[in-house]
């Protein structure tokens, strides 16, 4: 292969006019052997230009990601995936560290990704040299040479990164030796303040917090070594950063600059040695919230290193006071640490004397309105919303980190509270007060909200407090303050209004501000406000918002166009579920309007995660909507047609990103009729079943039950309907691809159509039984799809038993020596401890039924044959309904419990000598170290006493799907039936009873009497529903005999 071609396609690739054509020839050759480690070469020449050297290195970078580890074909036939050949893999382990020593960091970037991939495949066993390489290149004296290995280092630590302790021992080995080398290259490095020595104690930073992210391995890490490393994060923290960094435009602030001193190594390196601080003291180092096998450590560490610590914090806290640059990120870490630090009482002592200072002094100026987010306000108010409400920034944010402080603050400790409030009482009312730092006190009184309304010295002047401080704030003439206001309202959303006026006046005023305001930040919390506070004032909120809920939620609906703001949508969705009513009137202009913002923010990129996620949130209100509406047909046929419309569009277009929504449009539209046009969408429905495949079948899956079920007579009128489902069904058992998941709601599907049909679809029925005995001949790993397609037989038997067990009882199997009923008899009873929840053991249960009441005459010999086994299987079968039934009332009565009030929180708040201990938090994590053990130990095998463990008497996933069976009010009860069924058999076949009942021991006929009394017990209970339900006329019912002759012959 001739290295200078494949220069040549890599320098047409960055000609535009030539791209297209180098890359086929790049796609052309790249499985040959010997390509890739050319492209190893082209990235490590000197002498080659740097642009090709990065090209190539992408190149190589993506090949391995996707071509290093060997993949079988995703489906039966499909040619094997290619991977690279193990000759050139040979040769790029060989060479890749070295490439990575001498790289440039542009090319560096792209053969570290290398590297990670390779080990991850490779390393032991294939790559063994490595961590010698590796350990050479950390003991060099040469930049290059110890920075890489480093890196490489680092590459190792993730790789073992989710690794039980058991499996890091190759780790540990290695880091035995590797750890007191990087301790001495720190102590070498830490008095070289250059850029290049910063860089390198960055990376052993983020080695040794990698090390102990998840797991801190004390056999590895001594007390002492853990000492020394303490002097280092001390160390680092500090460290004055140089004179021309820190001085970066100071005397202005300019964004770019902050942003450049932010990303510089010194602060980054600042960034990894307070995340070890905060990582070590939060997971480990917290005595009372770790793992019993830390808690020698947690209390060695709060005794030994959280004060020294903690004064470090306070020094990078000192330099914020006093205007000296802090970044963004050490500031967010150190105040963590200090909230850590809230809830010891040997930090407590630490702190406690600086808590004035500490509220004054850094809490309050950083929860004030800063410069940047005062220009993105002012300048672009959508992406400032799209900033603030963006859960990710709220990780790294030190306002957010200030906030949760402040928070822990007065909830824990006595006193703060009352601290606090005087503070900010004090500052606001203070005359020399800017409109930013008035921000910043209700910033902080909006904060510790949550504490005000559950402590009773506070809670009842709230209401004072948010007519005099806040309400005047609404008509601010700065747009923040405003838009503060109405977020302070929000927080105090819960608030018990004495005087139903104050609670109006809220109402009035936000309204006020959503409708009339011109600051789009304003508009929109105070939307979100407005619902908070109705909803948590019921119906005293409703009915004060109820004549404006029309303007309301149009300017709401223009506020999602506008922001794609997500909780916008979410608040609209509540308040279209609050005033159900009064929707009717607009909900197809509500509805239009969804549709119309979903089709615009569709039209550009919905690859863009906010707009994804906006997208979903408008198809969500949209289904709120429709449910609302479904009684309302008048109002749904014009729902209708607006809906389809974005269904359409979505699968259509294929928009798979919002399929799963689209479907659950399809399931409400059809869950209380099916119109015309939704019979002739099923259609629509397949022709994407078939062109997408299977993934997205269990989405469709309640769409499809909503077909059947929802008006039976109209899908059994067109052949075509079944024939669909049926259609769908087989293509999904017969395709050995699909996953049991989609197979497990196949059979499902087919059992609800049986059930539904009842004995109206016989000629399709046969087809349907095949079906599932075919699955069944087939490997299948769990034990739920093999039962459910048992189950779609059985229910077959049970609504058609003279068509289906003739049919099975004369029809053989190629190559089987027993005729089919006997295969499935043998496998169903083998099965029977695999049949959980309520719906299908009644399914098995009546099955059992009507495979006993077959009549002499037509009676199966292999009925009589395994007469033995039957009835101990019926009692298995209704002692587990019967510990479902009573589970389901149970938890029935739990739900209906009435919540009490909210408690007092004073109780919580700790005392200056007590410690912060989350014993429920222990205890969780006890039990998930101790079931992890026990999995370990045992596999996959289950319990002896699983049988009468809580989850056996759980709803199955799929016993949401309904049938007549399910109703509450079925006439057809499996208890009675069986009690019923005995006394006829007794009466009229007593050669049958005698071969099912005479072989039974004491214990077997008290369960058989057992359920005899249930079978009254629930007969009466149906009696009386029926009663009430009637007005009090009694109908005529068959009793149930309760005693019965088990053994002997009859008249004995």
């Amino acid at each position: 292969m001739d290295p200078q071609k494949i220069l040549e396609y890599f320098q047409g690739t960055l000609d535009p006019n030539l791209r297209a054509e180098a890359e086929a020839k790049l796609d052309e050759i790249f499985k040959i052997i010997g390509f890739s480690p050319i492209l190893l070469n082209i990235s490590m020449d000197q002498s080659i230009d740097i642009s090709l050297r990065q090209a190539a290195a992408i190149y190589l970078k993506n090949m391995v990601v996707s071509s290093w580890e060997q993949r079988e074909p995703e489906n039966p036939g499909d040619p094997v995936p290619f991977s690279i050949h193990e000759n050139d893999k040979q040769v790029i382990r060989d060479h890749l560290i070295a490439g990575v020593v001498h790289a440039p960091a542009v090319i560096r970037e792209m053969l570290i990704v290398v590297v990670s991939n390779v080990l991850k495949v490779d390393f032991p066993g294939k790559w063994p040299e490595f961590s010698l390489k590796m350990i050479e290149l950390v003991q060099s004296g040469e930049y290059n040479s110890c920075l890489a290995g480093y890196l490489c280092l680092y590459q190792l630590i993730k790789h073992y990164e989710y690794k039980r302790p058991e499996e890091r021992a190759s780790l540990n080995q290695i880091m035995m030796g590797v750890l007191p080398l990087m301790e001495q290259r720190f102590g070498q490095l830490h008095p070289d303040p250059s850029q290049e020595s910063v860089s390198v104690q960055k990376i052993l930073l983020k080695n040794f917090f990698a090390l102990i992210q998840y797991f801190f391995p004390l056999d590895l890490i001594t007390k002492e070594a853990f000492g020394n490393w303490v002097q280092v994060v001390k160390a680092v923290t500090e460290r004055p950063v140089p004179p021309e960094v820190s001085q970066a435009s100071q005397d202005d602030d300019d964004d770019d600059d902050d942003d450049s001193r932010e990303s510089s190594i010194w602060w980054k390196c600042k960034k990894w040695a307070m995340h070890i601080a905060v990582r070590v003291f939060e997971r480990y180092g917290s005595p009372g919230n770790v793992e019993t096998d830390y808690n020698e450590f947690a209390n060695h560490y709060l005794r030994s290193y959280s004060g020294p610590l903690l004064e470090s914090c306070f020094k990078v806290l000192d330099n914020y006071r006093n205007k000296i640059y802090v970044s963004q990120r050490v500031l967010q870490l150190t105040l963590n640490y200090v909230n850590l630090s809230i809830g010891h009482v040997s930090t407590w002592k630490y702190l406690k004397p600086h808590i004035e200072a500490l509220i004054r002094d850094i809490i309050f100026p950083v929860m004030n309105l800063s410069d940047s987010d005062l220009d993105l306000f002012e300048n672009d108010p959508v992406e400032y919303l799209r900033e603030k409400f963006d859960i990710f920034e709220e990780f790294v944010s030190p306002v957010t980190a200030a906030q949760s402080l402040l928070h822990s603050l007065v909830s824990k400790r006595k006193e703060m509270l009352e601290k606090v409030m005087t503070f900010c009482m004090s500052a606001f009312a203070a005359n020399q007060i800017e409109p930013r730092q008035k921000d910043g006190i209700l910033h902080m009184i909006g904060a510790v909200a949550p504490v005000l309304l559950k402590r009773k010295n506070f809670k009842h002047q709230m209401e004072a407090l948010l007519v005099n401080c806040v309400y005047p704030m609404f008509t601010s003439e700065y747009g923040f303050l405003r838009a503060r206001a109405c977020w302070v309202l929000h927080q105090f959303s819960s608030t018990r209004f004495a005087d139903i006026a104050s609670l109006s006046r809220a109402l009035e005023i936000l309204q006020q501000r959503l409708i009339e305001d011109t600051c789009l930040p304003v508009k929109v919390e105070a939307a979100l406000a407005m619902q908070s506070l109705v909803e948590e004032n019921g119906e005293k909120g409703m009915e004060l918002l109820r004549p404006q809920i029309r303007p309301v939620i149009i300017e709401m609906l223009k506020l999602v166009r506008e922001t794609e703001n997500d909780e916008l949508s979410v608040a609209i969705q509540k308040l279209v579920c609050a005033f159900e009513d009064d929707i009717a009137p607009i909900a197809v202009e509500v509805t239009q309007h969804l549709v119309e913002t979903f089709e615009k923010i569709t039209d550009s990129d919905v690859s863009d995660d906010d707009k994804a996620v906006t997208a979903m949130g408008l198809l969500n209100t949209i289904e709120s909507v429709v449910s609302v509406m479904e009684e309302n047909k008048h109002i749904m046929i014009q729902l209708e047609n607006i809906v389809l419309r974005v269904i359409t569009f979505i699968i259509d277009k294929s928009v798979m990103d919002f399929y799963e929504e689209a479907l659950s449009l399809v399931g409400t539209l059809t869950v209380s009729q099916v119109s015309p046009t939704m019979w002739q969408f099923l259609f629509h429905l397949y022709h994407m079943f078939e062109r997408d495949g299977f993934d997205y079948f269990t989405d469709m899956m309640p769409a499809l039950h909503n077909y059947i079920t929802v008006d039976t007579e109209a899908f059994l009128s067109d052949r075509k309907y079944c024939e669909v489902m049926f259609q769908m069904c087989s293509r999904i058992l017969n395709s050995g691809t699909a996953g049991e998941d989609p197979e497990l709601h196949a059979a499902k599907l087919l059992e609800v159509i049986i059930l539904q049909s009842k004995d109206r679809i016989n000629e399709v029925l046969p087809s349907i039984v095949e079906l599932a005995l075919q699955r069944l001949t087939r490997s299948i790993n769990t034990s739920e799809l093999r039962t459910m397609c048992l189950q779609v037989v059985i229910a077959a038997i049970f609504t058609s038993p003279l068509l289906l067990i003739p049919q099975l009882a004369q029809t053989t199997l190629p190559n089987a020596t027993q005729p089919l009923l006997d295969q499935f008899l043998s496998q169903w009873l083998n099965d029977l401890d695999c049949i959980f929840g309520i719906h299908d053991r009644k399914v098995s249960a009546l099955g059992l039924c009507t495979i006993i009441s077959t009549i002499p005459e037509s009676r199966p010999e292999v009925i009589a044959r395994m007469s033995p086994q039957l009835v101990p299987a019926m009692v298995t079968i209704l002692k587990g309904l019967k510990r479902a039934y009573i589970k389901r009332a149970e938890n029935d009565a739990d739900s209906s419990g009435s919540e009490g009030d909210e408690e007092e929180c004073d109780e919580n708040v700790l005392e200056s000598d007590e410690d912060e201990v989350d014993e429920e938090g222990q205890l969780y994590l006890e039990s998930l170290k101790a079931k992890a053990m026990h999995s370990l130990k045992n596999g996959d095998d289950d319990d002896e006493e699983e049988e009468d463990s809580e989850f056996e008497v759980e709803e199955t996933a799929l016993e949401g799907y309904y049938t007549p069976l399910d109703d509450e009010d079925c006439e057809i009860d499996e208890f009675v039936t069986f009690a019923r069924l005995i006394h006829h058999l007794q009466t009229t076949d007593a050669n049958f009873y005698q071969a099912l009942f005479g072989h039974l021991d004491e214990e077997q006929r008290r369960q058989v009497e057992d359920m005899v009394k249930y079978a009254e017990q629930r007969q009466a209970a149906a009696e009386s529903r029926k009663l009430e339900k009637s007005g009090g006329y009694m109908f005529n019912t068959t009793a149930i005999p309760t005693s019965f002759n088990f053994g002997g012959k009859m008249g004995d």
